[in-house]
C-alpha cells in the first residue's frame, strides 16, 4: 500500500513537472509572437511615416503647379471643374502622360486643342512643357472670348494699323483703328537677352530668315522691328514662358497673319535710309520672372490677365502723335510713288510706236 502511495506521489510530481514546463514553453512563444507583433507595428508606423514625408516633399512643388486630388493608379488624371476656366492636371510618367493626351485628343477637336494650347503660351511641340494645362469650360477657337486686351481702344481711332506686345502676360494685340482684330501667345526675350521696350515700327520682312544668332535656326515669316538690334517676330518654338534670343516668337498662323497684315518701312533710293516708316509696334511691361505663369492666374480668377482701357491708353497715348505723323508721312510717300509709277507707265505707253 505504502509502495502504491509512493508511486502514485512520483507520478503526481512528475506530471506538475511536466505542466509547469508545458506551461512555460506556451508562455514563453506567447511572449514572443507579441513582441514580433510590436515590431512589426512599428516598421509599419515607420514606413508611413517615411511615405507621409515624401508627400510633403512632394507637395511642395513648383509656383506654377497646383494642387490636385490623387488619381487611381488605373486611371488617368481629368480635369478639375474650376468654374469658366478648369484645369487638366498632365502626369510626369510618359505612359499616364500618353493616355491623358490620347483623352485629350478624343475629347477636343484639332482647332479647339490648338486654342488651348494658345491660352497656355504653347505650341504643339511643346504641349507638355506643363504640369497643368488652363482649360476653358466653354471653346472658341478664334480665342477672342479670352482676349486679354480691350475689344476697344479709343485712343487709337486715328491709327490704321497697330501692333502692341505684352511681356508681362506673354500675348500680342492687333488693333485696326482702335478696334482689336487679333490677339494670340508669343514667346519673348528670356531674362538675359529681353527683348527692346517701347515704341518701335516694322522694317523689312523675309518669308525665310537666317538667325543671326546661329545659322541653324531657320526663320519663317520674319518681320523686323527693330534693324540695329535684329529683333523681329516670326514663326519659332512656344514652349510656356519667354525663351527667345531677344525676338517675339509667334505661333504658325499667326506669323503667316502678321507678315501680310503689317506696313513695311520704304527706303530712299540706294536703301541707306529710310522714306517712311512701317507698322507702329509696342513693346511693354515686364514679366513675372520665377513666379507662377500669369496664365495660371485665370484658374482663380477669369479677369486675372485683363489689361484695362484705362491701363491701355495709359501705355499707348504718349506715342500715339509720333504714330499719327509717321502713319500720314508713309501715306504721302506711297501716294507719292504711286503716282511717279502711274506717270512712268504713261510715259511709256504713249513712247510706244502706233500700231498700223
Amino acid at each position: 500500500m505504502q509502495i502504491t502511495l509512493q508511486i502514485q506521489n512520483e507520478f503526481f510530481i512528475c506530471m506538475t513537472k511536466y505542466t509547469l514546463t508545458k506551461t512555460f514553453f506556451y508562455t514563453l512563444f506567447f511572449a514572443l509572437f507579441i513582441i514580433s507583433c510590436k515590431k512589426e507595428e512599428v516598421n509599419n508606423t515607420d514606413n508611413q511615416i517615411t511615405t507621409a514625408s515624401e508627400a510633403i516633399a512632394q507637395s511642395e512643388s513648383h509656383p506654377d503647379s497646383i494642387k490636385t486630388d490623387q488619381a487611381k493608379e488605373s486611371s488617368p488624371p481629368v480635369i478639375q471643374e474650376n468654374g469658366f476656366y478648369n484645369a487638366l492636371a498632365i502626369p510626369k510618367d510618359k505612359k499616364k502622360r500618353d493616355s491623358v493626351y490620347a483623352a485629350f485628343s478624343k475629347k477636343y477637336s484639332e482647332k479647339e486643342r490648338y486654342a488651348i494650347l494658345a491660352l497656355n503660351r504653347l505650341d504643339s511641340k511643346s504641349k507638355w512643357n506643363s504640369d497643368t494645362l488652363v482649360v476653358p469650360a466653354k471653346i472658341d477657337t478664334t480665342l477672342m472670348a479670352y482676349s486679354p486686351f480691350p475689344l476697344q481702344l479709343d485712343v487709337l481711332n486715328e491709327v490704321k494699323k497697330f501692333v502692341i506686345f505684352s511681356y508681362p502676360i506673354q500675348a500680342y494685340a492687333v488693333y485696326s483703328n482702335g478696334v482689336l482684330v487679333k490677339w494670340g501667345p508669343t514667346s519673348m526675350g528670356k531674362k538675359t537677352a529681353q527683348t527692346d521696350r517701347g515704341l518701335m515700327f516694322a522694317n523689312w520682312k523675309k518669308k525665310l530668315a537666317i538667325s543671326t544668332v546661329k545659322s541653324e535656326w531657320k526663320l519663317p515669316y520674319n518681320f523686323n522691328i527693330h534693324n540695329t538690334h535684329g529683333i523681329g517676330w516670326h514663326q519659332y518654338d512656344l514652349p510656356g514662358y519667354p525663351a527667345s534670343h531677344s525676338c517675339l516668337r509667334l505661333l504658325m498662323k499667326d506669323a503667316i497673319w502678321l507678315y501680310s497684315y503689317a506696313d513695311t518701312w520704304i527706303l530712299n533710293p540706294g536703301g541707306a535710309t529710310t522714306k517712311a516708316k512701317g507698322t507702329p509696334v509696342m513693346v511693354f511691361g515686364d514679366y513675372p520672372w520665377g513666379k507662377r505663369k500669369p496664365w495660371r492666374k485665370l484658374l482663380d480668377d477669369p479677369n486675372a490677365n485683363n489689361i484695362s482701357v484705362e491701363e491701355m491708353t495709359k501705355i499707348v497715348q504718349p506715342h500715339v502723335e509720333k504714330m499719327i505723323s509717321e502713319q500720314s508721312n508713309r501715306e504721302k510717300v506711297a501716294d507719292s510713288i504711286k503716282a511717279a509709277k502711274a506717270a512712268s507707265e504713261a510715259t511709256l505707253k504713249e513712247s510706244e510706236p502706233a500700231e498700223n
